[in-house]
């Protein structure tokens, strides 16, 4: 890599793609807003992204299956939403290609400062990372075909807001794509019922539910539409309730 491209990689990976503030700056001036319901179910501690090493998850075409259901295609803006160590940032910047564009996204300095020097480590000029804040992932509006959340949506401890907040980085095609496993969240996955109830409060029409072993649960594929509600008008889903008819839509169990 020459120096002025090796730098300007640099600075991409520590600056919002919005032209924001460095990424590795965290906001104290955020407060948390009470104006959203509270989730009526566990939340899992953050742990590593890694439950398996990424040669077995590659043995396994993981990352192939989730991009290629997810529709994932060369010159698409993709976000990966909890990031971790990058496994799929990595195959996602390889897939989209140079016309496209990723943006990698969690909440922990630690783990973005770590994943910002592997990208530039394996070149990969089309990627950008960026710390966000446990309720706002904090994601530029009408930006993202795809917005990937794999194995983290059960560490998010206000999921009505995150999903509000989330809504208009996605371009009107835009799609939200979850994996997670089938079981309570406190054990780190997701009942599906709940994942469509939750969704369902903000909006999110459900296109299609699958499973995917390879992945280690299932794969839900998610679309925004019409108005996004006032916080004061989201109603919270009961844990271990089956979702509601206005939160099942079309496509549930197709592949």
């Amino acid at each position: 890599m020459r120096p002025a491209l090796a730098l300007g990689t640099a600075l991409l990976l520590l600056a919002g793609c919005d032209g924001a503030k460095p990424v590795l700056r965290e906001d104290k001036a955020q407060t948390k807003n009470t104006g959203f319901p509270a989730a009526d179910r566990p939340v899992a501690t953050i742990v590593s992204t890694r439950w398996s090493t990424e040669e077995a998850r590659d043995r396994l075409n993981e990352a192939g299956q989730v991009m290629n259901l997810a529709g994932i295609k060369p010159g698409m803006t993709v976000a990966d939403i909890g990031a971790g160590e990058g496994y799929y940032t990595i195959r996602l910047g390889q897939r989209v290609g140079d016309k496209g564009r990723v943006v990698a996204e969690d909440i922990v300095p630690a783990t973005i400062e770590q994943l910002a020097n592997r990208v530039i480590r394996e070149r990969l000029n089309n990627v950008t990372v960026r710390l966000g804040l446990p309720a706002d992932p904090r994601l530029p509006e009408a930006s993202f075909h795809r917005v990937l959340m794999v194995h983290m949506y059960h560490e998010i401890e206000s999921p009505y807001e995150f999903l509000w907040r989330l809504r208009p980085s996605l371009t009107p095609d835009g799609e939200v794509i979850v994996v997670d496993a089938d079981r309570p969240t406190e054990h780190h996955g997701t009942p599906p019922d709940l994942l469509k109830c939750e969704f369902g409060a903000l909006g999110y029409t459900l296109v299609s539910m699958r499973p995917m072993p390879s992945a280690g649960g299932y794969l839900a594929i998610f679309r925004a539409g019409g108005e996004r509600p006032e916080p004061s008008m989201i109603k919270a889903c009961k844990s271990g309730a089956r979702a509601t008819p206005a939160a099942v839509q079309t496509g549930e169990g197709s592949e």
